[in-house]
C-alpha cells in the first residue's frame, strides 16, 4: 500500500531528496505570543516512582519573567492520576500544531512508558481551560490547591509492542512516535492509527565479565537501549544501549544499522568511567543545528562532531553524577546562534556550557595519547549556594518570546526527586554575554592541558569560583511524589476573533520509514 499524502495545496512542495531540517525554533515559531500584560500559561507533565501522572499548569506574569524580587506565578492542577502498575520512566510530547489551526483541533499527544511494558497514551488541549470553567464553583481539594479540569483532555489508550520495560519516547513529529526498551528493538509507530510501522533489532551485547553492582539475571547480560536521538533531519538515529561500549548509528531510511562506533578507553577515563565502570552511554542529544551532539556518561559527557570524532568534553566539579542533557540555541540581536548545553546533576545544579568552536581547540596528542579540551560551565542554577542540594532528575528549557523586542527570556522547569518542581527565568541576553566571555577567557588557556585522577574530579574537589547564578527562582510547587521524568510546553492564546478553520491530518513529516514499509526485525 502506497504512502497516503494529504490533499493539500501549496504547502505540497517536495524536498528533491534534500533533508528536512525542523529546528525547535521552527516548531515554536506559530506559537500566539503573549502581548504586553498578558500571562503565559506552561503546561507541566510529572511522572514519578509511586506510579502517579500528575499535570498541573503555571501562569507566569510578564512581570515575573523580568527579575524581580517578587515574581508572580500561580500554579493549577489539571489531573492526578496512577497512569500505571509500576514506576513511571520516560514521558514525551508530540510537537504542538500551528496557530492557524481551529481552536478545536489544538492537542498535544502524550505518551508515558513504565516498567510494566505498557505505552500509555493521551490527548491534551494545547489551550488553557476555557474560562467559565474557572468560574465555576471550585473543585474539593485536601491539599487546599486549586484544582481547574480542562474538558478536553482525554484517554487514548495503550500500546503493548514492548516485552520489558520502556526507557525512551519520542515525537519526531506528529505522526511518528518512537519508542525503546530493555528487549533492545526501538519501534516505530504511527500515530494516526496506532500501528507498528518498523522494529529496529539492536544487538544484544557479548558477555564481557558482570561489573559490580549488575542486577542482569545469572547467565544472563545487561541489555537494553538506554536512549536515542534522532537526527533535526529524520534521516538518521543514534543509539546507546546497556553493556555496550559504543554507540550505534541508524539509518532510518532503511531501518537498518549505519554503524558502529566504539568508545576509546583514554575517552572513557577521561569522562570518570573506570576500570569497573561499565563504560555505557546513559543519554544521548543533538544539537539544534544537527551539526554535533553529546554523549552523556555516569560522571560526564563528551561532544561529538558530525565527523563521530570528539570535540571536547564536560565534567561537573565536584564530581558528581549527570542525570539529563538538553542543547539551548541562544543569540543576541543580529548575531549567528550560538549553542548551549545544559546538563542536571546529582547534587542538585543545572549547569550551562557555551558550545561555541574556540580556536586552536583541536585535539592534541599528549604522550602518544589523543587529548580532548575540557569545557569549562559558564553558569549554573541551584546548588548549595542556593540552597538545593537535592538531585534533579529531569528539566525542560522553554523559549518564551517577547513582542516587538529582540531579547526573550527562557523558562527552566527542573524536577527533583524530592516532589519539587522548580521554575527558573533566564534572559537570553545574559546567556548569549556569558557565553561568549567564557569561550574568550578559555581561549586564552587553549595551552593548559588539565590533569584529572581518572574520576573526573580535579584533584582537590574544589569548585571553579567563575561559575556564578544565573537567572532567578520564579517558584516551586511540591508534588508529593518522587519524579523521575517531566514534560513541559507553553500552551497557545489566540485572539478573540480568530476564524475557525477546516482541519485537515497531520502532515507525514518524517521521511525516514515510510508507512509502506512492513515490519521488520534488523539485526
Amino acid at each position: 500500500m502506497g504512502k497516503r499524502k494529504r490533499e493539500s495545496e501549496e504547502n505540497d512542495s517536495i524536498l528533491g531528496g534534500r533533508p528536512k531540517i525542523i529546528s525547535p525554533q521552527l516548531k515554536t515559531a506559530n506559537l500566539t505570543t503573549p502581548g504586553p500584560g498578558s500571562t503565559t500559561t506552561i503546561q507541566i507533565i510529572a511522572g514519578s516512582y509511586e506510579k502517579v501522572l500528575h499535570g498541573f499548569t503555571a501562569k507566569v506574569s510578564e512581570i515575573s519573567q523580568k527579575i524581580s524580587k517578587t515574581p508572580d506565578i500561580e500554579f493549577e492542577d489539571n489531573f492526578l492520576f496512577e497512569a500505571h502498575s509500576a514506576a513511571i520512566r520516560c514521558l514525551a510530547l508530540s510537537p504542538t500544531s500551528s496557530s492557524a489551526d481551529a481552536p478545536h483541533s489544538q492537542k498535544v499527544i502524550l505518551a508515558s512508558g513504565s516498567t510494566d511494558e505498557r505505552i500509555n497514551l493521551y490527548h491534551l488541549s494545547a489551550l488553557p481551560a476555557p474560562a467559565q470553567n474557572a468560574q465555576k464553583r471550585p473543585i474539593p481539594s485536601l491539599a487546599g490547591k486549586k484544582i481547574t479540569e480542562n474538558p478536553d483532555n482525554r484517554e487514548l489508550g495503550a500500546l503493548l509492542h514492548h516485552s520489558s520495560g520502556v526507557n525512551a519516547l519520542y515525537f519526531p513529529s506528529r505522526s511518528k512516535l518512537l519508542s525503546a526498551a530493555e528487549d533492545n528493538t526501538i519501534a516505530v509507530t504511527r500515530t494516526r492509527d496506532w500501528a507498528v510501522l518498523s522494529t529496529i533489532k539492536v544487538p544484544k551485547p557479548k558477555a564481557m565479565g558482570r561489573p559490580s553492582g549488575d542486577t542482569a539475571p545469572l547467565g544472563g547480560t545487561p541489555a537494553g537501549v538506554n536512549d536515542f536521538a534522532v537526527h533535526p533531519s529524520m534521516k538518521l538515529m543514534i543509539s546507546v544501549g546497556k553493556g555496550e561500549k559504543c554507540m550505534r548509528l541508524w539509518n532510518l531510511v532503511t531501518g537498518k544499522k549505519a554503524g558502529v562506533l566504539s568508545f576509546e578507553r583514554d575517552m572513557l577515563q577521561g569522562v570518570g568511567e573506570g576500570k569497573w565502570s561499565s563504560g555505557e552511554g546513559k543519554r544521548v542529544e543533538w544539537n539544534t543545528q544537527g551539526d554535533e551532539f553529546a554523549v552523556g556518561f555516569e560522571r560526564g559527557a563528551v561532544i561529538f562532531g558530525m565527523d563521530s570524532r570528539p570535540k571536547f568534553r564536560v565534567l561537573p566539579s565536584p564530581s558528581t553524577k549527570l542525570h539529563q542533557i538538553h542543547y539551548i540555541a541562544a543569540a543576541r540581536a543580529n548575531e549567528k546562534t550560538s549553542e548551549l548545553l545544559a546538563l542536571s546533576t546529582e547534587d542538585g545544579r543545572i549547569l550551562f556550557y557555551s558550545m561555541c568552536v574556540v580556536e586552536n581547540s583541536d585535539q592534541e596528542e599528549s604522550n602518544g595519547k589523543s587529548f580532548i579540551p575540557t569545557r569549562e560551565p559558564f553558569g549554573q542554577l541551584g546548588g548549595s549556594t542556593s540552597g538545593l542540594n537535592i538531585r534533579i532528575k529531569d528539566f525542560e528549557v522553554l523559549k518564551l518570546s517577547t513582542n516587538g523586542t529582540s531579547a526573550a527570556s527562557y523558562v527552566v522547569v527542573a524536577g527533583s526527586s524530592d516532589g519539587s518542581i522548580r521554575l527558573w527565568s533566564i534572559d537570553q541576553e545574559d546567556l548569549a554575554k556569558d557565553a561568549k566571555i567564557t569561550t574568550v577567557s578559555r581561549k586564552k588557556e587553549s595551552g593548559r592541558q588539565d590533569e584529572f585522577d581518572g574520576n573526573g574530579d580535579d584533584g582537590n574537589g574544589a569548585k571553579d569560583p567563575s561559575i556564578r547564578q544565573v537567572g532567578h527562582l520564579l517558584g516551586t510547587y511540591e508534588t508529593g511524589n518522587r519524579i523521575t521524568c517531566l514534560k513541559a510546553f507553553v500552551m497557545h492564546t489566540f485572539p478573540e476573533d480568530i476564524t475557525e478553520t477546516p482541519n485537515g491530518e497531520a502532515e507525514d513529516e518524517f521521511n525516514g520509514i515510510q508507512d509502506s514499509d512492513e515490519d521488520s526485525n534488523n539485526g
